[in-house]
């Protein structure tokens, strides 16, 4: 009875550690202006933060997640494996911005959008042609952020 109840106890705090290193990608999209000061206007939800792993084949590579209203984010677990991976995350209007992170366990990655200086940004029309719409070999395809 006794050594039931010490396995039963180690189980269940093997259990506890196993679930703290679960692997994942969790951190915040802040949005700053080009002196990294925060952009009182600025808009952090929804944004798309793409993950990459660069070690696993492409059909495993990619994963992507939105951000909450504060910019935060966090994968799923369960769905990455440990490798590199560049993760990415662009709004408009906002310098796209990629870090390349080891992941061996939870990581933390804080990602800062710079804005745009108004004179700078520009705009661009769609495709004149079906020609223009071709993509180039090699580029990944970013999936959309499951739901």
């Amino acid at each position: 009875m006794k050594s039931t109840r010490i396995f039963t106890i180690s189980g269940i705090i093997l259990l506890a550690a196993l679930g703290g290193c679960a692997t994942g990608i969790s951190g915040t999209v802040r949005l700053v202006d080009m002196n990294n000061l925060p952009v009182t206007d600025g808009d952090a939800e929804g944004i798309v933060v793409n993950m990459i792993n660069t070690s696993v084949p492409l059909e495993e590579a990619s994963f992507a997640v939105k951000t909450d209203k504060n910019g935060k984010f966090n994968s799923d677990g369960a769905k990455l494996k440990n490798g590199t991976y560049k993760v990415e995350a662009g709004k408009s209007g906002f310098l796209t911005t990629t870090v390349t992170v080891e992941v061996k366990g939870g990581e933390e990655v804080n990602l800062d959008l710079k804005q745009i200086p108004k004179k700078q940004s520009r705009t661009f029309r769609s495709s004149g042609s079906d020609q223009d719409k071709i993509v180039n070999p090699g580029e990944v395809n970013i999936q959309p952020p499951a739901m």
